[in-house]
Formats: structure tokens, C-alpha cells, sequence
């Protein structure tokens, strides 16, 4: 028989020789073997998770999962470092259907709420219209905030189709901290607040939730990146920049690429610690850099009241397995839940 020569068998030899020669293979490339072998025709059930319910928190009156599913990859919208092709690569896996079927699969885990844009909105709308489903969708609010009467009517329009929970988009918010518009923040909470659902404050930067305290803002909760920092790519302490999100990236392999959401994970804890609202910790695992056994228990064990993680369909079990394992070891710990 002829050597094959073409890219799937150059894959099946590759996964093979790597599992005869003993290599402790990811859960992802076991299913990347599986569909070599099986060829595209393929379309494995994925698994539910069936073991102890995930626990609930309180969010205003909605009592939520602590764990809610991330919207980013429904969007094909990655923090993909140096690899230029992830973006392209989300958006070609995440067909419709494979969208519905892991919002189905979040569901029958125990997952009933989503974070997400306005954008991608139609999915969850659409799911819960056509399959019966009731995930709850958290939204940002992400119209121009120098214009307060387009953001009105956003939040309006986005109350009228049935969102729950609404906050200020982080990059928004923390630009108008770190140009002093402090006001156009408050009001958007303000705005957010009249129209009867509960009122967040998205960012990145801590010094957003420390403006929020101190000027008033009086949010209902905050969604605030947290993660560890050991991980290889993460910038050096001395070379971080409190605003690094929102400049240039630099080629520099130790100052900011796309490669670190959280700049102080100690001062967050400490900060957090004293404030008295819901918690929604995102980008717990770096984008992908520390695995969700590591940054799901990091995170709670910090005072997350709740963690907001993007999962595939073929992570969804494993991730809520992980949560309500993570749960359980943290039910005491300095940062009182908000039940």
C-alpha cells in the first residue's frame, strides 16, 4: 500500500507514534484523534454532566449558577496571542447548530446563564425561541457612551428582548475612567438600574471598581478580570501597565502582547475583599493559558462570587465537574458569598 502521505495522515501518524510513545495526550488533541480517525462524517455526542448540582448565587433577584458560559467564542472573538488564525478558527467550529447544542449542553449540566455582547445576543434569543431553552443572558451595554441617549435606547431595547442582568462594557468603562468621565459611567448605571434589571460594572482595570466605590457608582455587582500570573507568556511585574489593554501592543516578548488580564491578582483579592456586591470573575484562566482546575479554584478561592468561562461543547461537563468540585473545597473562605 502506498505511504499516505496527505495532511490527515500525517495527523493520524503524528497522534499515533505520539500515544505508542507514551505522551500524556490533552482532551483536546485526543478529540482531534478521534476525528482523524473517524473522518468528518463524524458527530460524537458530547457529554452532560450528571454529578452534584452546581451551586447558586445571588445575583439582584436572579439566582444564578456560579458558573456562567462566556460568549466569547460564539462570537469567534480570541485573546489569541501570536496565533493569527484562532479568530477564523472559532468562527468556522462554532457553526449555528454547534452553538445551540452547547448552550443545550450548558443547560442539561446545570449552566443557566450567559455572558455575552449585544451582537451575539440572536443566539441565545433564537436557542431559547426554537429548542425550548431559558438561559439567562447577561449583556453589556456597549452603544457610544458619550451619547447618553443611544445608550438609553439600547438598554431599553435590550430589557424589551428579555436580558437579564446588563453592565458597561469594560474597554468603554475603563476609557472613560482613565480619561476622568467618571460621570458618564454613573449615569449609565443609573440608566441601567430605571430600566428593572440589575446593574454592573465591567473593566479590566482595578481602578475602575476603586472609582466605582468611591465616586458612588453604586452597581449592583462588578464583572472583573482575575487570574493568576504564573504562567510563560504573562508580562513580568515590572513591566505592567495598568492601561496595557488599551494601547499598542509591544513586540517586546516581556511587556504586554495580549497576555495578561489582571496586572495585580493580590491587590484585586485585597481590593474585592472589602467590597459588598456580586462578584463575576472573567478571563480566569488567561485566555487559556492556566488550565480550569487551576484558575476556576484561584478564582473562588479570591471571592468570586461567580466565574464566567468560554468552553467549547467537549468542555462544558468537564468544566462544571471542575466548578462544583472547586465549590466545595472553598464553601469558607475570607470573602463572604453573596447567597
Amino acid at each position: 500500500m502506498a505511504e499516505r502521505t496527505d495532511r490527515r495522515g500525517f495527523l493520524n501518524s503524528a497522534l499515533l507514534g505520539a500515544t505508542a510513545a507514551g505522551a500524556l495526550l490533552s482532551r483536546e488533541e485526543r478529540i482531534l484523534g478521534a476525528a482523524v480517525e473517524e473522518g468528518p462524517a463524524a458527530a460524537p455526542a458530547r457529554a452532560v454532566y450528571a454529578g452534584d448540582p452546581l451551586p447558586k448565587g445571588k445575583l439582584g433577584p436572579l439566582a444564578l449558577g456560579r458558573l456562567i458560559l462566556g460568549g466569547n467564542l460564539i462570537g469567534g472573538y480570541a485573546h489569541s496571542r501570536d496565533l493569527l488564525y484562532v479568530s477564523r478558527l472559532l468562527r468556522e467550529y462554532n457553526t449555528d447548530e454547534r452553538i445551540f447544542e452547547t448552550l443545550a449542553l450548558a443547560e442539561k449540566s446545570g449552566i443557566d446563564a450567559i455572558q455575552l455582547n449585544p451582537g451575539c445576543y440572536p443566539y441565545v434569543e433564537r436557542y431559547n425561541k426554537e429548542r425550548g431553552g431559558n438561559i439567562r443572558a447577561i449583556l453589556c451595554v456597549d452603544a457610544d457612551f458619550a451619547d447618553i441617549a443611544a445608550v438609553k435606547d439600547q438598554i431599553q431595547e435590550l430589557v424589551g428582548r428579555g436580558a437579564a442582568a446588563l453592565y458597561t462594557h469594560g474597554m468603554h468603562t475603563d476609557r472613560c475612567i482613565m480619561n476622568e468621565k467618571f460621570d458618564a459611567v454613573a449615569k449609565i448605571v443609573e440608566a441601567i438600574k430605571a430600566a428593572g434589571v440589575p446593574a454592573g460594572v465591567g473593566s479590566h482595570s482595578l481602578l475602575t471598581t476603586i472609582a466605582s466605590e468611591e465616586r458612588g457608582f453604586n452597581p449592583d455587582y462588578y464583572v472583573k478580570t482575575f487570574h493568576p500570573d504564573a504562567y510563560w507568556s504573562a508580562s513580568p511585574p515590572e513591566a505592567r501597565d495598568e492601561w496595557c489593554w488599551y494601547r499598542e501592543y509591544s513586540q517586546d516578548h516581556d511587556k504586554y502582547h495580549d497576555n495578561i488580564f489582571c496586572v495585580d491578582p493580590g491587590r484585586t483579592i485585597e481590593v474585592m475583599r472589602a467590597v459588598d456586591r456580586p462578584w463575576l470573575a472573567f478571563k480566569v484562566m488567561a485566555a487559556g493559558a492556566i488550565p480550569p482546575q487551576v484558575g476556576f479554584q484561584q478564582a473562588y478561592a479570591a471571592g468570586a462570587d461567580f466565574i464566567i468561562a468560554g468552553m467549547f461543547d467537549f468542555q462544558v461537563a468537564d468544566d462544571v465537574e471542575i466548578a462544583v468540585k472547586a465549590l466545595k473545597r472553598t464553601r469558607k473562605r475570607d470573602r463572604p458569598w453573596h447567597d
